[in-house]
C-alpha cells in the first residue's frame, strides 16, 4: 500500500499519536514547556556595507533594562531576558507558546568592527546597532603604476 493510497482512504498515520498527545495535555494540564522554534531568539537582520553593519533584533515584550549587547572584534552579543508575566492563581493555561527566561545570541559580523563606534537604538521591541569599521581595516585602493 502506498503514502497516496493512506491518503485517498482518509487513513491517518499521526492521528493515534495526536490523540494521545492531547489526552496527555489534559491529564497534566496544557503547560508544558514547548520546543524552542526552528530560529534562534532573537530573530536578526543583518546589512553590511564597506565601512559598517547594520543589525536589528526583534524583541517584543522586554524592556530597554533587559537587554545587553556587547562587540568584540567581530562578534556581537545580544542577551537578555523575558520576564514571565505575573500567573494569577487558578488559571489554567490553554496555549504557552511565547517562550520567556534568558536568551542570548551570537552573531558573527563579516569583518572587525570599532567598538568606540557602536550606536544602538531601542524603538517599539525592534532593537538597532550600527557598527563601524575601524579606519585602518577598511579597503585601500591600490594605485598601480606602469
Amino acid at each position: 500500500m502506498s503514502l497516496t493510497s493512506l491518503g485517498r482512504t482518509g487513513l491517518d498515520p499521526f492521528g493515534e499519536a495526536r490523540r494521545m498527545q492531547s489526552q496527555v495535555d489534559r491529564l497534566f494540564g496544557a503547560r508544558r514547556p514547548i520546543a524552542r522554534a526552528a530560529t534562534p531568539f532573537p530573530p536578526v537582520n543583518l546589512w553590511a556595507g564597506t565601512d559598517s553593519v547594520a543589525v536589528t533584533a526583534e524583541l517584543p515584550g522586554i524592556t530597554v533594562d533587559d537587554v545587553d549587547i556587547s562587540v568584540q572584534e567581530d562578534v556581537l552579543t545580544i542577551k537578555g531576558e523575558r520576564k514571565s508575566p505575573a500567573e494569577d492563581q487558578g488559571v489554567e493555561w490553554h496555549r504557552h507558546e511565547r517562550t520567556d527566561g534568558q536568551f542570548q545570541r551570537v552573531i558573527q559580523l563579516p569583518f572587525r568592527v570599532d567598538p568606540d563606534q557602536v550606536q544602538a537604538r531601542f524603538t517599539n521591541g525592534v532593537l538597532e546597532i550600527d557598527l563601524k569599521r575601524p579606519e585602518e581595516d577598511k579597503p585601500r585602493r591600490i594605485q598601480i603604476q606602469s
